[in-house]
């Protein structure tokens, strides 16, 4: 059966290991047909020869697709443990430790979550909403973003900023510490630094940055707080997610400690890392709930 774009495959030199979805299918200059492919649930971008790839049937994808929602939901449990804690200390300390009559509400941090995947922004948003945390979403082209940045900052004054999409690590195109050898460390690096030059403090505008096998140490010195991928190595679709869920419910007198936001993420600190930040929730008295009558 021939492999068209959208279907889901496999690289059988890698043994199938990681599902990906085909988004487009070209010739190189020696006629050969070359696929370009994006990780189903890794934020990595490959190319692949035609003739390497194996169709995946819907049975064994339902099954991984089980898999990874099984995961997702274990560690959602998991944050939704610690912000549980997180608010009973939040009440403790807004009333002075007394059994106020009066209550308090919540303002989480606002995030901006810029996404080169339409699939995986869709992916993001639906457990932003699970999570609690206001977002808004826009899906744009990695070699975009830099040119893009300046006018979405201004135009939705984030707290949180995600910059995310797709990347990979290319030995033949140097090594590892050689920026060039990656496919949007670069326009990931520049976005980065555009934003700083409106927000310079990092505790003001909080940023994640990166994607599959990224250059970690450029993000975090052009002005990231946590970026990917500290050993080069695939993160999941939805890291970012828990990273931006565990600063935007943590207040902002109290600093997050960097393993207590990765602890909860589906990769780890293999995958991902960053500096110690502040939180960014603020809490507020009193909360006056008015009757329909009112």
């Amino acid at each position: 059966m021939a492999i068209k774009v959208g279907d889901i495959v496999g690289r059988l030199s890698y043994k199938c290991d990681i599902y990906f979805r085909v988004v487009n299918i070209k010739e190189n200059e020696s006629g050969q047909s070359i696929v370009i492919l994006y990780g189903e649930d890794m934020r990595l971008m490959a190319d692949a020869p035609y003739e390497d790839l194996q169709l995946i049937d819907t049975s064994e994808h339902m099954a991984r697709q089980k898999q990874q929602e099984e995961l997702v939901d274990q560690s959602f449990e998991l944050f939704k443990q610690d912000y549980s804690l997180l608010r009973e200390k939040h009440e403790f300390y807004a009333t002075n430790g007394y059994h106020s009559k009066l209550d308090f509400f919540q303002i989480p941090g606002k995030v901006l979550h810029l996404d080169g995947d339409p699939v995986y922004l869709r992916k993001c948003l639906a457990l932003y909403e699970r999570i609690g945390v206001p977002v808004h979403g826009v899906h744009c082209l990695e070699t975009e973003m830099p040119e893009k940045i300046d006018e979405l900052i201004e135009r939705y004054r984030p707290d949180i900023l995600v910059i995310t999409g797709h990347d990979a690590y290319s030995k033949s195109k140097g090594k590892k510490h050689d920026l060039n050898a990656y496919r949007h460390s670069k326009h990931f690096v520049q976005t980065v630094r555009k934003a700083r030059r409106h927000v310079p403090n990092l505790d003001q505008l909080v940023i994640f940055a990166g994607a599959c096998q990224s250059h970690f140490e450029s993000l975090i010195r052009a002005g990231a707080n946590f970026a990917s991928s500290p050993t080069r190595i695939n993160i999941h679709a939805l890291d970012p997610v828990y990273i931006v869920g565990k600063i935007s419910f943590t207040p902002f007198i109290e600093h997050v400690n960097v393993w207590d936001v990765l602890r909860n993420t589906l990769t780890g600190e293999k995958g991902l890392g960053g500096v110690d930040t502040k939180g960014v929730l603020r809490t507020g008295m009193p909360f006056h709930r008015h009757s329909e009558e009112e």
